[in-house]
C-alpha cells in the first residue's frame, strides 16, 4: 500500500517538475504524467486496467461540466461598446504598470483605457499605438469574478482589410476568427520584445511593407476594435456556433459547445 502511495506521489511530483519548464516537450510530458496519476488512482485500488483508463479519460470530458453549467446559460452582446474605464487595482492586476513600461519602451504610446461589462464578465483593455509602423498593441484583462486572466496582443492592419495579429492568449479561443484575420500565437511566458520580433516576422512572411499600412488616429483604433468584435460575432452566427437570443444578444448553440470542447482537446494535446 505504501509503495502505491509513493508511486502516485512520485509521478505527481514529476508532473510538477516538468510543468515548471517552458520547453514544449516538458509541458507535454507533464500532461502525460497527470494522465498517469489519474490512471494509477483508478488502477491501484481495483487492479482493473479499464477502471484506470476510465479515470484518466475523465480529463477529456471534464470541460462539459463548465460547458453545460455556465457556457450554455451565457449571453453575449452583439454590439460590444467600449467606454473609458479606470484601470483595475493592483490586487486584481498587479503587473499592469510593468507591462505598460515594457510596451512603452518598444516605442508605443498609450491611447486609452477601455472597458466593457456584460453578463458576469468584466473586460479591461489598455490600448497602445506605435506611429512609426502603425502597429497597435493591447493589454487585455478578462475578469469573470472567480477567475481572471490577461493577455497581450499586437495587431497590424494593411489597406486591403486583412488583419495580422500576434498574441499570447493562454487558452484556445472560444470563437472563430474572421477569414481575413491571420493569427500567430506565442507562449504566455514570451516577453513583449520577443512578441514584437515574432510579429515582424509574421509581416515579413506575408510581404506586408510599411507603404501598405494606413495611418490611424486614436479614435479610429477604438472604433475598429469595436467593429472587429461585432463582425466576429456575426461571423460566428453565420457559422452556426452562435444563435440570436434577441436583437441585442447571442448564445452558444450545441454546435458551438462541441466546438469549445474540441478546442479544449486540441489545447490538451498541444500543451
Amino acid at each position: 500500500m505504501l509503495s502505491s502511495v509513493l508511486l502516485v506521489f512520485g509521478v505527481a511530483v514529476l508532473a510538477m517538475a516538468f510543468r515548471s519548464f517552458e520547453n514544449p516537450i516538458c509541458q507535454r510530458l507533464s500532461i502525460l504524467c497527470v494522465l498517469g496519476v489519474s490512471f494509477l488512482l483508478g488502477y491501484l485500488p481495483t487492479g482493473n486496467t479499464l477502471v484506470g483508463l476510465g479515470v484518466a479519460t475523465l480529463w477529456i470530458f471534464l470541460p462539459w461540466f463548465e460547458i453545460l453549467t455556465k457556457v450554455r446559460a451565457l449571453r453575449m452582446p452583439v454590439e460590444r461598446e467600449f467606454e473609458h474605464k479606470s484601470p483595475p487595482g493592483r490586487d486584481l492586476f498587479p503587473n499592469l504598470d510593468d507591462l505598460t513600461d515594457e510596451i512603452e519602451q518598444e516605442g508605443f504610446d498609450l491611447v486609452n483605457d477601455l472597458g466593457c461589462d456584460w453578463d458576469e464578465q468584466r473586460q479591461f483593455i489598455r490600448l497602445f499605438h506605435r506611429a512609426s509602423d502603425q502597429t497597435q498593441a493591447a493589454v487585455c484583462l478578462v475578469d469573470q469574478g472567480t477567475f481572471a486572466f490577461y493577455y497581450v496582443t499586437l495587431m497590424t492592419r494593411p489597406r486591403d482589410g486583412e488583419v495580422f495579429m500576434t498574441w499570447n492568449y493562454p487558452f484556445s479561443y472560444s470563437l472563430k476568427f474572421l477569414p481575413q484575420t491571420h493569427i500567430q500565437r506565442v507562449r504566455p511566458a514570451a516577453t513583449f520584445t520577443s512578441m514584437c520580433d515574432t510579429h515582424q516576422n509574421l509581416l515579413s512572411r506575408n510581404h506586408i511593407s510599411a507603404d501598405l499600412i494606413p495611418k490611424l488616429d486614436p479614435p479610429q483604433i477604438q472604433l475598429l476594435l469595436q467593429q472587429d468584435l461585432t463582425a466576429q460575432i456575426r461571423h460566428n452566427v453565420r457559422a452556426g456556433l452562435l444563435a440570436r437570443v434577441d436583437a441585442q444578444s447571442v448564445r452558444y448553440t450545441w454546435r458551438g459547445m462541441f466546438y469549445l470542447w474540441f478546442r479544449f482537446l486540441w489545447d490538451f494535446v498541444r500543451l
